[in-house]
């Protein structure tokens, strides 16, 4: 068995490298024009594994729990980037499909 440095026997490390990779993922299928959205989702997600790296090497257990409480802002930050990317692509799916109704002759718009 090798050696292994403290956070790396984290599952919640093993977790967060896991989210960077889907994060990744994400970015890659954003259509243009979110270029905002994903460089904040790439940031976000790498400070995650990247404090929690860095709070399991601290031996201050004030540092160390103030490098975790960073950890958890930038899973929530990454949450809520997740919501707003859902909740527009739930939107241009539904302004997709009130265009196309007001183009079809059964929903009495087009005369």
């Amino acid at each position: 068995m090798g050696y292994y440095l403290d956070h790396e026997k984290l599952d919640v490390y093993r977790f967060a490298i896991q989210f960077v990779v889907l994060a990744e993922e994400i970015v890659e299928a954003l259509p243009r024009g979110r270029t905002y959205l994903a460089d904040q989702l790439r940031r976000a997600g790498s400070s995650i594994p990247l404090n929690i790296a860095e709070g399991a090497g601290e031996f201050m257990p004030t540092e160390k729990a103030r490098f975790y409480r960073m950890a958890k802002r930038s899973a929530t930050e990454c949450s809520s980037i997740l919501d707003i990317l859902q909740a527009s692509t739930a939107n241009r799916r539904t302004a997709v499909l009130q265009s196309q109704r007001a183009f079809d002759p059964h929903c009495g718009y087009a005369n």
